[in-house]
């Protein structure tokens, strides 16, 4: 019995007691009943003084609380917001401070998930001197000798006045005027990469990348929680610039900051280390070859170590790379992408084989690999009949496979292989038909670089070469959270890819297709969820396309960039397909669906039908400006498939819940922005008016 029913039952009568315990306890179970509900009443009263509180009341309360004070709801992508409580709990604490630039700044950050920095644009107006408030900060005239003014021009960081611009700060026209707040945003985010072996060029050149290509290196945001002042170049993931890192090179380099370089598992010393222009010459040297110390590119990702200090081991370097979104294998959070019930069979450590791993694991279970360092080897994985396999990095690890060849997966019936974590590069993946009868083959969060390998500025070398090769049929090839290369199929088998890149390295460039791509016959069956496609597909039929952005454009006049040989069956909706696709019937699509309402807003001004001339003007013009625009479209740079802020919002909110299209759906940028606006117009002060920028 508990407490409370002991406690009730002690008040009885001693002679009630004594009988009940004669006659087998009936009384005392009955009390038991009674004090269950006892307990209720009195955690329910309990509760209820709680609930006077956000920060103890019930779920359901919260609500009622945040209609008190005029609470309006968000969009619950960023996990600030993602729970009312907090929000709820903020809102006084910010109605205090309204309009201040901190709490600006902390709302900013609170209701989009990037980080942020507030201007205040009146501050920056060039202005004639008031002999009884002097602004010595406020000069209208830059010293040019001073570099950093300079560097920040027109940045978040500009301090340099400028003249009033009287264009409208929330149309993103004008800045500097005496009513503007500019809030700066970054979409991109810092990303660690520890103890990952540096790339040698020679014996006194290396690179960061684990791939060996130019980088730029990331600032290590050093966020706070709460604004006590307003953001600075250390407070955000921005690259590292030559001149900063030669500045302040105390706050950038050096363990748990932005980069650490280690010779034989020893930190190089931090005076040891300069800033330099590592770029190329024409002779195929670096511009510059350090006498007595180690120079540093932080724009190129380059280490140059001088004659008289060669590195007496191995190379590993921490440090920052820039990216949009959790995708393709990274030091973040993938404990939950695990396949549940694996227990791990084999462990690969730093320096040992994979191959062998793979070779003792004759059970179902995961061969996990602790380390982000290099494995250059030659793999072969084969299972048996109802094995499930996982090949795994480990969580918070990112290994690279430099694949000698291509790597061949084979099993028995019934029997499965997952990859998840890893970056490989080198090789193909090869599902071959002959004796194989493995049932199914999972990609998650990986990363089969694009042209299979890449030069050192970035370029593939093997841009033909498909990353995928699935030779057999009916086999389930699942691509989620991945960025791959091309992908060639047989007819019958099956690919389902979410959340994810296919990238041919060329919008004219094969990236799904037949094992003979110039052939006449058709890749597998191609599902494909919230993800970006660049280059053509010819599938055998495409069931289901959903917010996909089919980047894709014909070399002749008569092929087609988007087809499907059986287009009687699938559905592609709230997708970009591009103009002279030959695909199964498409629902709120783009840019059909955009000349279909220009036709429509045209013909109900006129109150008559359009011309086929009209329609045709109407229908090149819509085609030509509704399309996407990225950032940039090669593979290993920061901005890699990320859409321009001038993208037609057609795109940028065209998917099926008002989403981007492609694979940035996940982030919410619309409904992150969407919050933003509806938190300014309650947190300004009267007079003032806001606009929102993109620093990256």
């Amino acid at each position: 019995m508990n407490n409370t029913s002991d406690r009730l039952y002690e008040v009885l009568p001693a002679i009630y007691r004594i009988r009940d315990a004669e006659q087998g306890g009936a009384l005392k179970d009955l009390v038991s009943i009674i004090a269950e509900q006892v307990e209720a009443l009195e955690e329910n009263l309990t509760q209820s003084y709680d609930d006077h509180f956000i920060e103890t009341c019930a779920d359901w309360v919260i609500p009622y609380i945040g209609d008190l004070i005029g609470y309006r709801t968000l969009h619950g992508v960023a996990p600030k917001i993602a729970s009312q409580r907090s929000e709820v709990a903020n809102t006084i604490r910010f109605r205090r401070r309204k309009g201040t630039a901190s709490m600006l700044e902390q709302l900013a950050r609170d209701v989009t998930g990037w980080n942020a920095r507030v201007v205040e644009f009146f501050e920056l107006i060039a202005t004639n001197q008031y002999m009884n408030h002097i602004r010595l900060h406020n000069q209208v005239t830059p010293d040019l000798r001073q570099w950093e003014p300079l560097e920040r021009l027109d940045t978040a960081f500009d301090n340099i006045p400028h003249t009033v611009n009287v264009r409208r700060i929330a149309t993103e026209k004008g800045k500097h005027n005496i009513p503007n707040i500019g809030i700066f945003l970054w979409r991109l985010n810092d990303y660690s990469l520890t103890q990952s072996p540096a790339v040698q060029i020679d014996e006194s050149r290396f690179m960061f990348s684990p791939l060996g290509n130019n980088t730029p290196l990331f600032t290590r945001s050093e966020t706070e929680d709460e604004i006590s002042h307003i953001a600075e170049p250390i407070n955000v993931p921005e690259p590292i610039s030559r001149r900063v890192l030669d500045a302040r090179k105390d706050l950038y380099y050096g363990v748990g900051k932005s980069f650490v370089i280690r010779d034989n598992l020893v930190e190089v010393p931090s005076e040891q280390i300069h800033a330099c222009d590592l770029s190329d010459t024409e002779d195929d040297e670096w511009a510059h070859e350090p006498d007595d110390f180690i120079a540093v590119d932080p724009v190129l990702g380059r280490i140059a170590f001088p004659q008289s200090q060669l590195p007496q081991g191995e190379v590993r370097v921490d440090f920052h790379y820039g990216f949009s979104v959790e995708i393709s294998g990274g030091q973040y959070e993938r404990r939950q992408t695990f396949t549940g019930g694996h227990d791990v069979v084999e462990i690969v450590e730093d320096g040992g084989i994979i191959q062998d791993s793979l070779d003792s694991a004759t059970e179902s279970g995961a061969v996990q690999i602790n380390s982000s360092g290099r494995f250059d080897e030659s793999l072969v994985i084969a299972i048996t009949a109802l094995q499930q396999l996982e090949l795994r990095a480990r969580n918070g690890d990112r290994p690279t496979i430099i694949l000698n060849g291509d790597l061949q997966i084979t099993g028995g019936e019934e029997s499965e292989i997952i990859l998840n974590g890893l970056l490989i590069t080198g090789g193909s993946i090869i599902i071959p038909a002959d004796g194989n009868a493995i049932r199914k083959v999972t990609l998650r969060h990986c990363t089969l670089v694009p042209g299979l390998t890449l030069n050192i500025e970035g370029e593939p070398e093997q841009a033909e070469l498909p990353s995928l090769v699935v030779e057999m049929e009916n086999v389930t090839v699942v691509i989620d959270h991945c960025i791959v290369g091309a992908i060639r199929s047989d007819r019958g088998s099956t690919i389902e890819i979410n959340d994810s890149i296919v990238d041919a390295t060329a919008t004219t460039g094969i990236a799904f297709a037949s094992l003979d791509p110039d052939g006449d016959d058709s890749g597998g069956i191609l599902e494909i969820y919230n993800s970006t496609v660049i280059g053509t597909v010819f599938a055998a039929a495409i069931p289901l396309a959903s917010n996909v952005i089919f980047f894709s454009e014909a070399t002749a006049e008569n092929e087609v960039p988007v087809r499907a040989a059986d287009k009687q069956t699938g559905c592609m909706r709230f997708s970009y397909v591009p103009p002279g696709a030959v695909v199964p019937r498409r629902y709120r699509c783009q840019p059909d669906l955009a000349v279909r309402d220009a036709i429509a807003a045209i013909e109900k001004k006129q109150m008559a039908q359009v011309s086929e001339q009209q329609r045709q003007n109407i229908t090149n013009g819509i085609q030509a400006r509704v399309r996407p625009g990225f950032k940039d479209l090669r593979y290993g740079r920061p901005a890699y498939c990320q859409l321009r802020h001038s993208t037609p919002v057609d795109i940028r909110t065209g998917a099926d819940d008002e989403s981007e299209m492609g694979v940035l759906h996940q982030l919410y940028q619309p409904q992150r922005e969407t919050n933003l606006r509806i938190r300014l117009d309650e947190y300004l002060r009267f007079g003032l008016e806001a606009g929102f920028f993109y620093s990256n």
